[in-house]
Parts: C-alpha cells; sequence; structure tokens
C-alpha cells in the first residue's frame, strides 16, 4: 500500500526508506533555499547531485551541508549556470552533453520572484527570460541526456493563476508592467512547458511535470517590499473560500516535498504533464481562488504548443 503524503510532508517523509544510490539528478539553483534542500535529501539517500548555480563560491558555502550529509555513495558536484545569459546556459549544456553522462532527474528549481522591471543579458523581461526561456533552453540542450525513466520537474507556483502567458507580447513592450503579473506569466510558462516536453518526450519514456512547492520564505522574496509582501498577504486570505484554513507558510522542507515526490515517489503516469502541490496531482480550479488548484490555461496543449514555438523563436534555436 503506498504512503500518503500532504502539505507537512517533508523530504524526509517522502524519502523514508527509498535508496537512491546510482541515480543521477541534476538540480538547478543549490546556492539557497529550496534547491540546497533537494540536493541535501537526495544526496543523503544515495544520489549523485548535479547542482547548477550562478554563484559558485556561495554554493559551495551553502551546500557543506549536502557535503556533510550524503550517505550510500552519494555525492554533490556544481556547474555554473547563469540561467539569465543563455551564452552560460549553452555553455553549460554543452558540457554536460560532452561529458555524457546520464541523468534519472532533472529539477529545474532556480529562479526569480516579483522583480523590478528589467532585462536579462538577451534582452528579455527578467522573470520570463530567468524562470522559463533559461531552463527551456538548458533542459532542450540536455534532453540527450535523459533515458526511459528519466523525469522533469519544473518548479512552478501558485503564482501562474496571477496570470496567463502573453505570447504576442512576452517582453512586456506594450503591456503595463506589474511584478507579480510577470511572475504569474513566468509561472505559467514553466507549466506550459512540462505539458509540451512531456508530450514530446512521452514516447521515448520521458515524463514532465511542474509543481508548487507552497508558500515558504526563502530568498526568492527578496525584491518583496514589506508593502508589497502585506498586499501579497491580503489577496490570498480575500481569494479564500469560506470556512478555508488560515494561509500558512511551510517549512523548507516541507516545500522541497513536492519536488523530491514527483521526481522519485509518484507513478510516472500520474505526474505526466500535470500540475502538483502537497505531493498530489492538483485539481483545475477557476475562480478567484490562488491558494490550491491549477488554472485551465496552464494545462491547455494548445497553449503549450504555441509557447514552445514562440519561445524557440525568441531564443533563435528550434528543438526537436
Amino acid at each position: 500500500m503506498s504512503k500518503t503524503f500532504g502539505a507537512t510532508s517533508t523530504t524526509d517523509d517522502v524519502l523514508a526508506g527509498i535508496d537512491l544510490a546510482g541515480k543521477r539528478v541534476l538540480v538547478t539553483g543549490v546556492s539557497a533555499g529550496l534547491g540546497v534542500e533537494t540536493a541535501r535529501t537526495l544526496a543523503a539517500h544515495g544520489a549523485h547531485v548535479v547542482g547548477a548555480a550562478r554563484d559558485l563560491g556561495k554554493a559551495r558555502g551553502a551546500t557543506q551541508a549536502v557535503r556533510d550529509g550524503a550517505a550510500k555513495g552519494g555525492a554533490l558536484e556544481l556547474v555554473e549556470l547563469d540561467l539569465a545569459s543563455l551564452k552560460s546556459v549553452r555553455a553549460t549544456a554543452d558540457k554536460l552533453v560532452a561529458a555524457g553522462k546520464p541523468f534519472d532527474v532533472v529539477i529545474a528549481n532556480a529562479g526569480v520572484m516579483a522583480t523590478p522591471q528589467g532585462k536579462t543579458a538577451d534582452g528579455f523581461e527578467t522573470q520570463f527570460g530567468t524562470n522559463h526561456l533559461g531552463h527551456f533552453v538548458f533542459v532542450n540542450r540536455i534532453a540527450s541526456l535523459l533515458h526511459a525513466g528519466s523525469r522533469l520537474v519544473n518548479l512552478s507556483s501558485a503564482g501562474h493563476r496571477f496570470s496567463d502567458v502573453d505570447i504576442e507580447d512576452p517582453n512586456f513592450e506594450r503591456t503595463s508592467y506589474t511584478e507579480f503579473g510577470a511572475y504569474g506569466r513566468s509561472k505559467t510558462a514553466n507549466i506550459l512547458f512540462a505539458v509540451e516536453f512531456d508530450r514530446r518526450h512521452n514516447a521515448r519514456g520521458i515524463r514532465a511535470t511542474a509543481v508548487h512547492p507552497g508558500g515558504i520564505q526563502t530568498e526568492l522574496g527578496r525584491y518583496m517590499t514589506p508593502e508589497v509582501r502585506d498586499n501579497l498577504m491580503k489577496s490570498i486570505a480575500a481569494s479564500a473560500p469560506a470556512g478555508a484554513p488560515t494561509f500558512s507558510w511551510k517549512t523548507i522542507p516541507q516545500g522541497a516535498a513536492t519536488s523530491v515526490w514527483a521526481g522519485f515517489v509518484a507513478a510516472a503516469n500520474d505526474v505526466g504533464g500535470r500540475y502538483c502541490e502537497d505531493c498530489h496531482v492538483a485539481g483545475i480550479v477557476e475562480g478567484a481562488e490562488i491558494r490550491q488548484g491549477v488554472r485551465p490555461y496552464a494545462l491547455d496543449p494548445e497553449r503549450a504548443k504555441a509557447l514552445w514555438a514562440k519561445s524557440e523563436e525568441m531564443v533563435g534555436e528550434r528543438f526537436s
């Protein structure tokens, strides 16, 4: 009988009794928060973790506990990856492909949230360019390292409910910019990318899913002013249906649990092409509620195809 996990389950709960010796896992964003905790629990259960980070010095310091807690042959190696620069993305992906070592799971964890309006090194809106396009190019470039049984786990967010992608104006050239509007677009893109990647690679036995880790207080919120944070909490409270429990923050081990569950514990056919939260597949939800469920536009297969085509156009590269 399979175990049932939920919002308060931790990474160690999810992986209890599971041996990951011999597994190779790539995790982006291992310099803080969820990325470090994900790497820690995987290495503690025997996995060889390749951790990607923009600032290797910061990542080395942040991941000392990962190395200290590695067991059963588990290990951590670090690679430099700046998702806001396609030059960096392509260089790192090419090095991994040249090394030829396959991955069992790729967890696209890195990201930014609610940043001031800006641009990546390639001229893309910061959040869409970093959260979506950087991972889009990186994952597609290393797709040859995935094999039957491999999985891609994209970290999305409940924030996808703030806004759908705007395929006609992804860089806010004609649209008024808002921090959470842009964040919502990028998080919807993370889901749609998983939907289309799953469709394209399912025949090879490779599945992709998107997850919402929950509300966690990490460095991800470093751009939010107290006013922005207060307004966000008010909107969450106002959207809750009558009788719903009060919102509560998750711990970092609870926040990373859904990524680990979707990558290693859940049945591949259950999570492939889906959106998960609190260690289960989320239902489709319409209306004002922004705490649970997934908006239908984020799972729309035609929308996913259109975003893939637009993303290829923007980065100047096509992926089969």
